[in-house]
Parts: C-alpha cells; sequence; structure tokens
C-alpha cells in the first residue's frame, strides 16, 4: 500500500506563482520570509523572469548570494535580476518588505541556499558562506549605494556576453552602483580595457591582487597609481615584469611603482616573479613597506649584495612566516647577510626556499647555526644547489632539532653525479644508505625528499627505515 505525501504550502504556493507569473507581484509582500529562497530558487533555474524580478524588489535578506546558483551563467537570469534592481533603485524610498543591498555574483553562498531549501538542493559546489541575517542597522538608513560582489579574472579570452551585459549595465549606474570585488586577477588584457574595467570597481574593496601577464615596465607604472588605491589590499603578486633594454626611464618608472607600497597599510603577502628591475633597487621598495610582512618572495631574478643587505636590515621582514628566494643568485654575495637575514626572522619563520639558488657548501655551512634556530619552521627546501654529503651531513644534524620541520627537500648529493654532471643512480643509492644511517643515529623520525630537480614533490622510490622514511625521486638523465 503506498503512502501518499500531500504537496507542502510551500510547493503549491510556488507551482501557483509559477505557474501564472502574472501572480507573482501582488502576494510577494506578504509571503513569508523561508518562502522566499526555495521559490527563487526554482524560478532561477526554471528561467521565470517575471517572477524572479518581483522577488528582487521584495527580498527580504541584506544579501542576494546569486553567483552560488549559476553553474553556467545566463545573461537572460541576470537581466531579469537586473531589471528588478532597477525598478528598487527607480525608487526614492526602500519598499516595506525589501531588505537588499548587496548582490553577490561570486561562487559563494551554498549554505544559505541550502539551509533554507532543505535537502533538494541544486547549487554549483564550491566555498561556503554563512547564512546571511538582517542587518537592521544598515536597511533602517537612508539608502546607500547598492553593492555588486563579482569575481574579477581580466583575460580578454573570458570576456563573455554576461560580463559585459553586467559592465554595461554597472556604467550606466556608477552613481547608485558599487561594483566591489575581493581579488583581482589580470592574465591578459590590453592597459586600455583594464583601465576602463577598473574605473568602474571600487578599488578599496580589492584585497588580493595578481598580475599573471608579461607587462614591460613602463605598463607597471601606468597601473600603479590604481593600485595605490586599492589600499585595502593584503596580497600582491607581481609576476614577469620585462624590462626593455631601450627603456629610457627606467628608473622613473620604478620610482612611481615603488612609491605606491607608501599606500598599502594593509600588505602582508608580497610575491615578485622575476622582478628585474628591482636589481640594485631594492631598497627603495623596503624603504616603502608601512607593515610588517608575513610572506615575502623574491624569485628567478639578480640581486646584488646591496639589495641582500638592505633585506636583512628591513624592519617589516622580522615577522616573515614565509620567504622565497629560490632563483636568486646567491653564489657570490656574504653568507653572513643570508645569515644575518635568517637570525632576523628565526623567531616566526615556517617556510623556506632557497632553491637553485646558486648556494656552496661554504655558504650553507655559514647559516646552518641561524637556522637551527629557527624553531617554527616546518618546511625547508634548498634543492637545486651543489652539496656535498659531508655538509649535507651537517645540515642533517643542525635541523635535527627542529620540533615543527615536517618536509625537507634537498638536492642529491655532489658525489651522486660524474665530472660530466651526469647523475649516478647506483651511487645515488649507496649516499642514501649513508644518509639513512645517519638519521638512524639521530634518533628522530624524518620525512626528506633527495632529488636532482629543483623543487620535488612526488617520488618514485621509497626507502624504508625503521620510521625513518627518504623519499627519493630523480630526473632520468
Amino acid at each position: 500500500m503506498s503512502i501518499w505525501n500531500p504537496p507542502r504550502l510551500l510547493d503549491l504556493v510556488g507551482m501557483s506563482l509559477l505557474r501564472d507569473e502574472a501572480l507573482a507581484f501582488a502576494p510577494l509582500e506578504d509571503l513569508p520570509t523561508e518562502f522566499f529562497p526555495s521559490l527563487f530558487m526554482e524560478a532561477f533555474h526554471g528561467r521565470h523572469s517575471e517572477t524572479l524580478k518581483a522577488m528582487v524588489q521584495a527580498w527580504p535578506f541584506v544579501r542576494l548570494p546569486l553567483g552560488g546558483l549559476m553553474e553556467m551563467p545566463h545573461v537572460g537570469t541576470l537581466q531579469a535580476v537586473l531589471d528588478g534592481l532597477d525598478v528598487l533603485l527607480a525608487q526614492k524610498d526602500c519598499p516595506r518588505r525589501c531588505k537588499l543591498r548587496v548582490l553577490d555574483l561570486r561562487n559563494t553562498g551554498q549554505d544559505f541556499w541550502s539551509m533554507w531549501s532543505g535537502s533538494n538542493v541544486r547549487v554549483s559546489s564550491s566555498s561556503s558562506m554563512a547564512p546571511v541575517a538582517e542587518d537592521r542597522s544598515r536597511t533602517e538608513q537612508p539608502l546607500a549605494p547598492l553593492e555588486v560582489f563579482i569575481e574579477l579574472c581580466l583575460n580578454e579570452g573570458t570576456m563573455d556576453e554576461f560580463f559585459i551585459y553586467l559592465m554595461q549595465w554597472v556604467e550606466k549606474r556608477k552613481v547608485s552602483i558599487h561594483l566591489c570585488c575581493k581579488k583581482l586577477k589580470i592574465v591578459t588584457m590590453s592597459t586600455e580595457n583594464i583601465m576602463k574595467v577598473l574605473s568602474m570597481v571600487q578599488l578599496d574593496c580589492i584585497q588580493e591582487v595578481q598580475v599573471n601577464c608579461t607587462w614591460h615596465l613602463s605598463t607597471l607604472a601606468v597601473f600603479a597609481p590604481l593600485l595605490g588605491q586599492m589600499n585595502k589590499v593584503q596580497r600582491l603578486l607581481l609576476s614577469h615584469i620585462h624590462v626593455s633594454a631601450l627603456e629610457r626611464q627606467e628608473q622613473q618608472h620604478v620610482v612611481q611603482i615603488t612609491s605606491q607600497f607608501l599606500r598599502l597599510h594593509h600588505l602582508r603577502d608580497l610575491r615578485m616573479e622575476s622582478p628585474s628591475f628591482l636589481q640594485g633597487r631594492l631598497d627603495k621598495m623596503l624603504r616603502c613597506l608601512k607593515t610588517p610582512l608575513e610572506n615575502l618572495t623574491i624569485t628567478h631574478c639578480l640581486i646584488t649584495e646591496s639589495d641582500l643587505k638592505h633585506l636583512s636590515q628591513c624592519l617589516n621582514i622580522s615577522q616573515l612566516k614565509g620567504l622565497d628566494l629560490s632563483g636568486v643568485t646567491l653564489t657570490d654575495s656574504s653568507p653572513e647577510l643570508l645569515e644575518v637575514l635568517l637570525e632576523k626572522v628565526a623567531a616566526t619563520l615556517q617556510e623556506l626556499d632557497l632553491n637553485l639558488c646558486g648556494i656552496m657548501d661554504c655558504q650553507l655551512e655559514a647559516i646552518l647555526p641561524a637556522l637551527s634556530h629557527c624553531s617554527q619552521l616546518k618546511t625547508f627546501s634548498i634543492c637545486g644547489n651543489l652539496l656535498s654529503m659531508a655538509v649535507m651531513e651537517k645540515l642533517l644534524r643542525h635541523t635535527d632539532g627542529l620540533p615543527s620541520l615536517i618536509l625537507e627537500l634537498y638536492p642529491a648529493p655532489r658525489e651522486s653525479y660524474s665530472s660530466q654532471r651526469i647523475l649516478h643512480l647506483g651511487r645515488l643509492a649507496q649516499l642514501q644508505a649513508e644518509l639513512i644511517e645517519i638519521m638512524r643515529n639521530l634518533g628522530r623520525p624524518r620525512t626528506i625528499w633527495i632529488s636532482s630537480s629543483p623543487c620535488p614533490r612526488w617520488g618514485n622510490e621509497i626507502f624504508c627505515h625503521e620510521k625513518t622514511i627518504i623519499y627519493c625521486c630523480f630526473v632520468p638523465p
């Protein structure tokens, strides 16, 4: 005998409103709040434009996390929602029912929709956002500009119809709409289009900036004033800024760029990949830092001994948790400078990457005492440097007392190679056995990667000895 499950009141209301969209406008003012999210989802997935437009005008929450419903952006549904906002913006007084002040088009808000809809959820999977409570202090104030949050990745190849429609809509409503984003990523786009898009964005909302494209130094100098307006930025990544041999205003461009750091009072994470323009000028940037950094990355470039000296003396690097100098040639630098740098950050440093730095035995020996003081160190990588077996043994002994160290990535010992720099696997296996014996005598279980590649993460051979494990990965000759 089958059990009849009668439809819920919510289902009946939803079916009625969606069946005849002309009826949607009248009852929404009196519709219980808990009905809105589920009904909105049904209207959204069914692309009932008139119902969506009406529901936006009566939305009883401060935030509408629309992005959490969009597996594939659809211009028609976006247009319906924006048409509803236009009606709201045209009204002098906020409707009695409507609390909407934020339209969130980022891929967030799944918890909000799940909480209100029960188990029948059709949302895209991504990071979650806590359900939004009504903020009466905001809704009772005179109407401020409505905020629209987006994920902003500037890439000519991904400027689809959805993005273009949204930008055109915002451009016509700059006074009443604040376009916001937390993370700005620039992949490939003309300077003209970048400026046009960013002219519509509230720059002081941005907390993370990634420039993942090859720019000339002059282009970065043009972008720099906009960066200075992003005064909430906490994380900044600049990659592959190219300096032309014919660039006559190089010094002026560097000043234009580094001076904007004076305005970044919240910067905590600074990552610069191949910043060739900083060679001999690192002090200009360091002097402009306004707050202590937590992470500093300067990779794959040349720096002078003067640069390294200024870095070791900089007050705003004394609280570093992460330091990455991979690919920065230190062969001819005084080892005392690197030692001073490590002593300065010893109390807080958790990750240290010195891959492909041209570090020799004498330099590593000089920094071992400072390295042994880095009591918070969790990850240490020094691959791609030519180190002897004797110095590697000293390294193991000096780092043995670091209680937090859980990942160590070391190069294959120099003795593993022939004079023609060919890796001998048999010799490498013999040296591994010696390293295992050294660690067994030290008595503390450890995990170590030995590799001939600059930055190994996966090994193809595992050598076990009691609780000590050496992962060995190598690049075939």
